[in-house]
């Protein structure tokens, strides 16, 4: 599995996170809650396993909110993405990243569509893991890297491209190839959180990409 190496988000240590883990296998949930106790800055505070998607449903109906649910994308109860929809349609405010071991493209972009915060793989790495839960609790998102819309770009069309960006934007341009978040690049610019957004926006149309990770895609074809 592909990640882009990135620090851990500022946001992330300023609470202690409850999380939810939805996997048939109890050995597996075992395994992702003691490398998350171990592997995340600031640890967990509290992990709730589930073992079917009624059971996740049960627990959010009595009242649960957890910072983030981890799903199996093959569990008990729920064919294929469906339970996914389901959680995203009837609690769009939890965070839902799907965890499984088929890390296909096809299926991470399935995930992406379908309303998914993050996909990962069950072979990623505890370094990895913790990365990428660091992020999605700091409201990124977390997926493969997807080059499908950065490649066959040549170097003239991508240095005319990052040469039409403004001088702001540049510098947000830079930052975001650094790996940092909205917030970080506000801080580090001095600027509204809202201000860093519009000129993320502006950069990807201008770029022509859909997706941070794709910025750095094409940054990288120069380097």
């Amino acid at each position: 599995m592909t990640v882009m190496m990135r620090p851990y988000p500022d946001t992330y240590n300023k609470f202690m996170p409850h999380l939810l883990l939805a996997d048939d296998h109890p050995l597996f949930r075992a395994a992702l809650r003691q490398t998350l106790s171990m592997a995340l800055p600031g640890g967990v505070d509290q992990c709730t396993e589930c073992e079917d998607i009624g059971a996740v449903m049960t627990q959010l109906e009595q009242g649960l909110e957890p910072d983030l649910i981890l799903l199996d994308l093959h569990m008990p109860g729920a064919q294929g993405f469906a339970g996914l929809v389901n959680l995203r349609a009837c609690y769009p405010e939890i965070p839902v990243a799907i965890v499984s071991g088929d890390d296909s493209s096809q299926q991470i972009r399935r995930a992406e569509q379908l309303g998914a915060s993050g996909f990962i793989s069950k072979q990623a790495t505890p370094e990895q893991l913790a990365r990428a839960i660091s992020h999605l609790l700091a409201g990124d998102e977390w997926f493969e890297l997807d080059t499908s819309h950065a490649q066959g770009v040549g170097l003239d069309d991508v240095a005319s491209r990052i040469g039409s960006l403004t001088p702001h934007q540049f510098r947000v341009f830079s930052k975001l190839c650094e790996g940092k978040l909205n917030k970080q690049i506000a801080y580090e610019m001095s600027i509204a959180e809202p201000t860093v957004k519009s000129h993320v926006t502006a950069i990807m149309r201008k770029l022509g990409v859909r997706k941070r990770t794709e910025v750095i895609l094409l940054a990288q074809q120069l380097n």
